[in-house]
């Protein structure tokens, strides 16, 4: 057979570049990707190119915030003497993308052409550091670092991922598996959501005691705890094992509860390199460790309830919040109809739970038509359960009204629900900036920009094989938009149809393309509406679909009391204080914030018009899911719950509700140092006047020179997410 022209070409490339070698076999001539060291494979942006932008000035938002959030969350230490600047956290993101694509063009025998490469890389770089769109926060944090070149943790390169319990007691599954996952991936910061579909359907058996003491008065240790990830994981499985191993039912000896040692376990206080932070010691995994035995021993001799799963995933969520990641979440998916999923949050039937089910947001898999009124109860005073109708999820990609049944594999989704997933999948996102273009045509070469990272991203391999192998076939992508808030004010409504569904269009040929280039399936689905947390902080956008609270405001950031960014922010103008409640280790800054000339808020934006907004990008844009917490009115809303959910169940695949106690500009608020407060505009303007952003500027630059800039920053997240509710932090 004679090779297609085009792949004669590659053929040629493959071996000029070096990636090929030529041997010669008995039946023929054969092309083989050549072993090279790592470092022969590696990409580095043109270092006359990045020395352009050493100068250039930063485009953080928001009066400065952008930039503190981007020092204290997102800046690498590049030696011992400094921490990366903006362009240089640009440069590091963009050589790590593109050292995993020639690596994956040359283990797949494919062409690699520097050039051409070379502009592409340039491209990205230009639109990442004008924040035109930008990788989600862990792939700021992650990309082209240790954890990906040395370590090859590319799971944490994902947002987010889903489980299901549903095959807990089937044939030779792993009855721990579902569990130890969740635990796995939340300690690697992916958020996780998982069902209740596991119910009923395996014993939850008591072990024998543990091995009695030795003779020598010492007690027998069945596992000792190694120092890593992967070791509190196992420690995880050999207890549920334990309870859950069919044969410690049917056996006329059980085995033994194990005994742990947790001798190798770092002290509290100690860096945790990779991640950034500091250790708490091993009195997190304690803890689990003996929540876990209460739990199951209360259901043991009986099938495993819907109580015991969640509690389960919810104990493991504040273990890995305590153990000190710097952000997880999760989120339970359960039947409506099921009065004890319903209270699994009502405290007052389950008291108990109070410690840890502020661990997930909770959900229903609603059915479509099914009567929602006795559940908007609920709703309407705490705001949850959330809403998904897995139906929508599995028959739509866009939900203009043709389904294609794409994800008929689905069974869930992430904590926030902008992605349909299947279970042990994991999905990657990307955050464009639509408000930071002057055209529709510069918006698409963005597009193009921020699909190539995250194709990029799905090539790499995670650490569980039954997950590479759902994304190999379904090479799943969130391309998200931001700012929408801010877009609607300067260009309408009618502009932002024409630009979803252009976009989208125009990332369905891109898909093709690159997907062709390396050889790998189209992408199942491309596109979302994420929540935002801190990346659009950065570009100073508002948060996905989301409207501001007021037009003007105070946004409160904590910080590691030690922080050098402390002393810097004070000097300029900034209020810094103490945080309530952490005042030995924490300090809490605010900054003033103006949305912009035009830019709607809650006061003007109904719950109905937000739920519209929703199922128009569902329409349009989003293939995957609307990420979108509808805030309303108690008392002038809340009865009209049921209605809404009756009209635009056909039109969305997830949504979730917040009352919302109106703040009004001046008054004392709820609680000390909220993350927003809204402010009139002669205070916004009596503040501003006080801020030196020129020095503020000048002086966050330069404070990169001591690597003690960030000191324990990493370690003190935002306690909430600008979501609303998709993050779980220690509280």
């Amino acid at each position: 057979m004679i090779p297609s022209i085009k792949l004669r070409r590659g053929i040629a490339s493959g071996v000029s570049s070096g990636l090929l070698t030529v041997r010669r076999a008995n039946w023929g001539i054969l092309f083989e990707p050549i072993s090279r060291p790592a470092s022969s494979l590696s990409f580095s942006l043109d270092s006359a190119f990045v020395q352009k932008y050493e100068k250039r000035s930063s485009p953080f938002g928001f009066n400065g915030l952008g930039e503190v959030v981007f020092l204290r969350t997102y800046s690498r230490k590049i030696d011992d003497n400094t921490r990366e600047q903006w362009f240089q956290t640009v440069e590091r993101v963009v050589n790590g993308t593109f050292t995993l694509q020639k690596q994956w063009l040359a283990q797949s025998g494919l062409p690699w052409h520097e050039e051409s490469e070379q502009q592409l890389a340039m491209d990205m770089y230009e639109r990442m550091f004008t924040m035109k769109f930008l990788p989600p926060g862990r792939g700021l944090w992650a990309m082209g670092s240790p954890l990906t070149t040395e370590r090859q943790l590319f799971a944490a390169l994902n947002n987010c991922a889903f489980v299901s319990t549903a095959h807990l007691g089937e044939g030779e599954a792993d009855p721990a598996a579902p569990f130890c996952f969740l635990m796995d991936a939340s300690m690697l910061g992916v958020g996780v959501g998982f069902d209740t579909l596991g119910a009923g359907s395996v014993q939850v058996c008591r072990p024998a005691p543990p091995t009695p003491p030795a003779a020598t008065g010492t007690r027998t240790v069945s596992f000792v705890v190694p120092d890593s990830r992967e070791g509190w994981v196992d420690s995880l499985r050999a207890l549920l094992h334990a309870y859950l191993q069919p044969l410690n039912c049917t056996g006329s000896q059980p085995a033994p509860l194990p005994v742990f040692d947790y001798s190798l376990i770092r002290a509290a206080g100690s860096p945790i390199k990779g991640f950034g932070g500091t250790s708490q010691g091993p009195e997190p995994l304690k803890e689990l460790h003996a929540a876990l035995v209460t739990v199951l021993d209360r259901n043991a001799g009986e099938p495993i309830s819907v109580t015991t799963i969640v509690d389960i995933m919810n104990l493991i969520g504040k273990c890995v919040v305590a153990g000190n990641v710097r952000r997880t979440a999760e989120i339970a998916f359960g039947d409506p109809l099921s009065d004890e999923y319903i209270d699994l949050k009502n405290y007052e039937v389950n008291a108990e739970r109070q410690a840890h089910g502020w661990a997930s947001n909770n959900s229903v898999f609603a059915s479509l038509g099914m009567d929602y009124s006795q559940i908007c109860d609920r709703v309407r005073s705490n705001g949850e359960p959330g809403f998904a109708w897995l139906q929508n999820m599995q028959s739509f990609s866009r939900m203009d009204g043709s389904p294609d049944q794409k994800d008929f594999r689905a069974q869930g989704g992430n904590p926030c629900l902008e992605q349909t997933l299947e279970s042990y999948e994991l999905c990657c996102l990307v955050e464009t900036f639509p408000a930071r273009h002057d055209s529709m045509e510069d918006f698409l070469l963005t597009l193009r920009a921020a699909f190539l990272y995250a194709k990029i991203v799905t090539l790499a391999p995670t650490h569980w094989p039954e997950t590479n192998a759902i994304m190999r076939r379904n090479r799943r992508i969130g391309t998200s938009l931001s700012g929408l808030a801010q877009f609607l004010a300067s260009r309408g409504m009618g502009a932002l149809k024409q630009w979803c569904s252009d976009g989208y269009l125009e990332l369905q040929r891109h898909d093709a393309v690159l997907s062709e280039k390396f050889g790998v399936p189209t992408s199942v689905k491309t596109t979302c509406i994420k929540p935002s947390g801190t990346v659009s902080l950065l570009a100073g956008a508002t948060p996905g679909m989301h409207f501001p609270e007021s037009r003007f405001y105070l946004r409160r950031v904590r910080l590691a009391s030690n922080s050098n960014m402390v002393s810097v922010l004070r000097e300029a103008g900034v209020k810094v204080e103490a945080a309530v409640g952490s005042e030995y280790n924490t300090v809490v800054a605010e900054f003033p914030i103006d949305s912009g000339e035009g830019v709607r808020t809650l006061d003007d934006v109904s719950m109905w018009e937000q739920l519209g907004l929703a199922a128009f990008l569902q329409r349009f844009w989003a293939d995957n899911q609307v990420s979108c917490t509808v805030t309303f009115d108690p008392a002038s809303e809340g009865p009209q719950l049921s209605h809404a959910l009756d009209l635009f169940q056909y039109q969305l695949k997830g949504v979730s509700f917040l009352p919302r106690e109106k703040q009004v500009p001046g008054t004392p608020a709820p609680y000390a140092q909220m993350p927003y407060e809204s402010i009139s505009e002669a205070k916004y303007r009596s503040y501003m006047s006080t801020l030196n952003l020129q020095q503020l500027a000048v002086s966050l630059a330069g404070s990169t020179q001591t690597c003690d800039v960030i000191s324990a920053a990493n370690e003190v997240p935002d306690k909430f997410c600008d979501s609303a509710a998709c993050s779980i932090d220690g509280i």
